[in-house]
């Protein structure tokens, strides 16, 4: 097997561990108030999601930033509630399209934690120099993207068939899986290790 082709499978697999479900949970807040015709605001915001990831996997392999894992494990569940709650008082109202730049926003901020967080473990399987990683550091955020865009193909398709064969309206989808979201990360948010002195 290429090299080229471990690297990005490392990528791919990182949103399809089942230990890595937030990494899911993040992807759904993020789309669920859109649909399929909302293709381009989409990318935009994975390609953000997957910068800040990869800019924040070079700060972490040549050691100019790290972060302490339970700091991560707070950050995370609390971005994601953010947006969580954000999509509760927004569904359904008007506005929402003039709200990209607010989620472009907290969506740059989740990749560079979430790739800080996942540096340690990038750090681990890749090993040599600084320099020797930036190869396998783009391959393995490529197979990331990939990954990103299947989840978010099968959300979005999900929510399809929900809204057009269960009948529910949109803004009723928001609020369920918004609910749901917020209902698993509250609980790791409290539970998180950072409240321990």
């Amino acid at each position: 097997m290429s090299d080229f082709w471990i690297n990005f499978t490392i990528g791919l697999k990182h949103l399809w561990n089942l230990n890595a479900y937030i990494d899911i949970l993040f992807l759904l807040a993020l789309t669920v108030p859109y649909e399929f015709k909302s293709w381009k605001r989409i990318l935009v915001l994975l390609s953000l999601f997957t910068a800040g990831h990869t800019l924040a996997l070079m700060l972490s392999v040549f050691n100019i930033v790290t972060i302490k894992t339970n700091i991560v494990a707070f950050i995370v569940p609390t971005i994601i509630l953010i947006i969580a709650l954000f999509n509760l008082v927004a569904a359904g109202k008007s506005g929402k399209k003039d709200s990209i730049t607010f989620i472009a926003i907290v969506t740059s901020l989740f990749g560079i934690i979430h790739g800080l967080g996942f540096s340690n473990y990038f750090n681990l399987l890749i090993t040599g120099k600084p320099t020797d990683k930036l190869l396998p550091l783009f391959e393995s955020s490529l197979g990331f993207f990939v990954s990103q865009i299947l989840a978010v193909t099968a959300a979005l398709f999900l929510a399809h068939i929900v809204q057009t064969l269960l009948k529910f309206s949109k803004r009723d989808w928001i609020l369920i899986i918004s609910a749901f979201v917020s209902g698993i990360v509250i609980p790791m948010i409290i539970r998180s290790e950072i409240w321990v002195k």
